[in-house]
């Protein structure tokens, strides 16, 4: 017969809110592409800034956000390492770095691929 095995109340919070943490930060990469050296998502998808924000502020809305969606975060996403969160004004939040909010661009159908750098001169892929 099987024993439970008890850990003492404060040892076992104190594990769950170490792996809560854990994996609330941005679930970035860097990834190296035929441009050098980017910020990508978990899968390897490359991600964006976008000229026309501001620190902490997010200007991609409607048709934008359609062609760049948004890097969203996690419900309990906690900010480090260089990496924030943006509140958007439709209450949404979204993964920035050093502020600057992060989205994908539509037209990269793959992992690694850089097509949207450079889009309307408003676009740069996001650097390590």
């Amino acid at each position: 017969m099987l024993k439970s095995l008890r850990l003492p109340v404060a040892l076992t919070a104190g594990i769950v809110l170490f792996a809560t943490a854990a994996f609330a930060q941005a679930p970035v990469t860097t990834a190296t592409t035929d441009i050098g050296d980017v910020i990508a998502d978990a899968e390897g998808f490359v991600l964006y800034t976008f000229r026309n924000d501001a620190p902490g502020v997010s200007n991609c809305y409607d048709q934008c956000a359609q062609n760049w969606p948004p890097f969203f975060a996690e419900e309990g996403a906690t900010e480090g390492d260089g990496y924030t969160l943006v509140t958007r004004n439709d209450g949404t939040v979204q993964w920035a770095k050093e502020g600057m909010p992060l989205y994908y661009w539509v037209g990269d159908t793959e992992p690694g691929q850089t097509t949207g750098d450079g889009v309307g001169g408003n676009w740069d892929v996001a650097r390590p």
